[in-house]
């Protein structure tokens, strides 16, 4: 399918990178989210192949790409900055720019901040920024849906997510938040991947490192100031893909014709957080049909 490089960046980190197209095909970035790899595209890279350049990196904290030690290395310009400079390495300008969850996460970050760069923007199930941490504060089944954040933030967790905690973990943090069943096949390469050393501490930094407010349900929690103040929108032509299945991502998340004007929302009704690879074809549909009039 496709080959994994590993590539050096001047932002201190080495990543697997899964490269797949002919480079003289217009560019494609996925970026994957918790807790994943370049796997959560493993349905639409080779289909997005066949007329595109993509690129899939595992980003820093996942799988065997690099994981630098302290929390302050998974602030989210971090990894903005990791794909620029892969973009850069790779002699890419332009490119669209999709993400899933944290990729998407960052994804709205380096559209808003880098519009010379990227294109067009692909978002699934990934909430941008001020909509979600308003709904953390004004919406009670977004806050109470969150509380996992809070979880993963306690770093004494770390401890128990080896050996038989993995097991665990899939089981029942992960496994609630799929629709329908995963593959055994699947399951070792996560298995693999959170087994890797340092791997689940590194990957929960990403939550450790966010300035996102999660107040407790009950809590009359004081609004972050920015929350009151204007928003600069998005300008890049965005498609919206949401797993409307979603547990812990509620359609509220969707409420962002204030901040992206150039707005296609694709709702998928069956699908989870996960939707990428739950429910492959729609996904890969709603990007092609979508490629082909932006």
């Amino acid at each position: 399918m496709e080959e994994l490089q590993r590539i050096a960046l001047p932002t201190g980190v080495e990543l697997d990178v899964a490269i797949a197209g002919d480079p003289a095909n217009p560019p494609i970035f996925l970026l994957h989210g918790f807790p994943e790899s370049h796997r959560t595209w493993r349905h639409q890279i080779p289909e997005l192949a066949k007329d595109h350049y993509v690129v899939a990196p595992d980003q820093r904290g996942f799988a065997r790409s690099s994981k630098p030690e302290g929390v302050e290395n998974y602030t989210p310009d971090k990894p903005v900055g990791d794909l620029l400079a892969l973009a850069d390495h790779l002699g890419v300008d332009r490119f669209t720019l999709a993400g899933h969850d944290w990729g998407g996460a960052i994804a709205w970050m380096a559209a808003l901040q880098n519009p010379q760069r990227i294109a067009r923007l692909i978002i699934v199930n990934a909430p941008h920024p001020k909509v979600f941490q308003k709904s953390l504060f004004d919406d009670p089944a977004q806050r109470k849906g969150s509380q996992y954040i809070t979880r993963f933030r306690d770093t004494r967790i770390d401890q128990g997510l080896i050996g038989a905690g993995l097991e665990r973990f899939f089981a029942s943090t992960f496994a609630q938040h799929i629709v329908g069943g995963i593959a055994g096949e699947d399951k070792a390469a996560y298995m693999d991947e959170w087994g890797q050393p340092g791997a689940m501490t590194a990957m929960l930094n990403w939550y450790r490192a966010s300035s996102i407010v999660v107040p407790k349900p009950d809590e009359d929690a004081e609004r972050p100031a920015w929350l009151g103040a204007p928003f600069p929108p998005i300008t890049q032509p965005t498609l919206v893909i949401w797993g409307m299945q979603d547990k812990a991502l509620l359609p509220v998340q969707l409420e962002l014709d204030e901040f992206v004007p150039d707005l296609t929302i694709a709702r998928i009704e069956d699908g989870g957080h996960f939707v990428p690879w739950e429910k492959p074809e729609a996904v890969t549909a709603a990007i092609r049909e979508w490629l082909a009039g932006h």
